[in-house]
C-alpha cells in the first residue's frame, strides 16, 4: 500500500468501468493497493462485503418487478429486486441489473431463488453481486422473489411503477384474443391478491377457524353501522363453497320457502324469487373464497361475474393452469 503512487484518470476510469463503484472509491481503492488492478477491485469488494454486514437488517420496500417470457411464450419469470429507498429504485443503473437478472433467470429457468443466486454473472454470482451493488450504491440490495411458470400459453402485466407483477399460464380453449383476455385476468390478480386456485384447495381446519374470525368481524362492522344508522351486513353462517353443502344448501332452501310463506308470498312465484335469495345467500357466505381464491372472486372488469364464470364465456374449454403474483411492500 502506497499513498504516494500516481493515479491517473485513465486507470480510475478503467477499474470504475470494470466494477461500477464511484469514482472517489476507485482512486481510494487504487492508492491503497498501489495502483494493483487485480487487489483494487478486491479491496472494492470487501468494501461492499463490510457495507452490505451493517445494513444487512435494513428493510428492502423499494424496488422493481420484471416479468419475461421465452419466445415462444410457454415458460416465464418474475424477479423482484429491492433496494431502501425509492431513490434508488428509479436509477437506471438498479433498474438495468434488476433487468439483467431476470434475462438471467429466464435463460437458465432455476428451480428457486437460492439456485437464482447461484448462478454466474458477470465473473461472479448473482449474489456476490448483489453485495457488490449494496457496497457501491450504500443500501441493502436483494433478490426478495423469483417465481416460475410453465404451459401452452403465458400472460404477464406489471402494475405501473413495477412494483407488483403477475403471470398467468392459461389453455385458451380456442377463443380469439387469448392474451388480451388473459392479461385482463392477470390485471385481477394483481388488484383483488388471490392466493390459491379455488376453494377446493382449502384446509378444512382453515375454514373452520376462519368462519368465526368473519362472523366476528361483521359483528363488530355492524355494531358501528347501527351507531352510524347504516344498513346492516348479513352474518354469514358460512365463508366457503366448501361448507354449502347439497345438505346445506337444500336446508337454506328450505328456510327460504318458509320465510317466504311467513311474509305471505303467493307460493306460484316462489319460483321467481328463491333463485335470487340463493344466488344473495351463495354471495353473503363465501366471503374466504373471495378473498382468497382467483376462481370465485367477482371478476375486477366485470363484477357480474366470477372469474370462473368470465372465462367459461370466453371459451368452453379456456382454464387457468397457474398464477403468480409478486409484489413489494404490498
Amino acid at each position: 500500500m502506497s499513498s504516494d503512487v500516481k493515479i491517473t484518470a485513465a486507470e480510475v476510469n478503467k477499474l470504475r468501468k470494470h466494477t461500477g463503484a464511484g469514482m472517489m472509491d476507485c482512486k481510494k481503492a487504487l492508492k491503497e493497493t498501489g495502483g494493483n488492478f487485480e487487489e483494487a477491485i478486491e479491496f472494492l469488494r470487501k468494501k461492499g462485503q463490510k457495507i452490505a454486514a451493517k445494513r444487512a437488517d435494513r428493510d428492502t420496500n423499494e424496488g422493481v418487478v420484471v416479468a419475461r417470457a421465452t419466445d415462444d411464450n410457454t415458460k416465464g419469470i418474475l424477479v423482484s429486486v429491492t433496494c431502501e429507498t425509492d431513490f434508488v429504485a428509479i436509477n437506471e443503473g438498479f433498474v438495468a441489473f434488476a433487468n439483467q437478472i431476470a434475462d438471467l433467470a429466464l435463460e437458465n429457468m432455476p428451480a428457486d431463488k437460492e439456485a437464482l443466486l447461484a448462478l454466474p454473472l458477470d465473473g461472479s454470482t448473482v449474489a456476490e453481486k448483489l453485495v457488490e451493488q449494496t457496497g457501491k450504491i450504500g443500501e441493502k440490495i436483494e433478490v426478495s422473489h423469483y417465481v416460475s411458470v410453465s404451459g401452452s400459453s403465458i400472460a404477464s402485466y406489471i402494475h405501473a411503477g413495477s412494483k407488483i407483477g403477475v403471470l398467468v399460464s392459461f389453455d385458451d380453449g380456442g377463443g380469439a384474443n387469448a392474451e388480451q383476455f388473459f392479461k385482463g385476468i392477470a390485471m385481477h390478480i394483481a388488484a383483488m391478491k388471490p392466493t390459491i386456485m379455488s376453494y377446493k384447495d382449502f384446509d378444512p381446519e382453515f375454514i373452520a377457524k376462519e368462519t368465526e374470525a368473519f362472523k366476528n368481524q361483521i359483528k363488530v362492522e355492524n355494531e358501528e353501522r347501527e351507531r352510524l344508522g347504516k344498513h346492516l351486513k348479513n352474518v354469514p353462517q358460512f365463508v366457503s363453497k366448501f361448507q354449502l353443502t347439497d345438505e346445506a344448501m337444500a336446508q337454506v332452501e328450505a328456510d327460504i320457502k318458509n320465510q317466504l310463506k311467513a311474509e305471505g308470498k303467493p307460493e306460484k312465484i316462489w319460483d321467481k324469487i328463491v333463485p335470487g335469495k340463493l344466488e344473495r345467500f351463495v354471495a353473503d357466505n363465501t366471503l374466504l373464497d373471495q378473498e382468497y381464491c382467483l376462481l370465485d372472486q367477482f371478476y375486477a372488469l366485470d363484477s357480474d361475474k366470477t372469474v370462473a364464470e368470465a372465462i367459461t364465456n370466453f371459451a368452453e374449454g379456456a382454464k387457468i393452469l397457474e398464477f403468480k403474483r409478486v409484489a413489494i411492500g404490498k
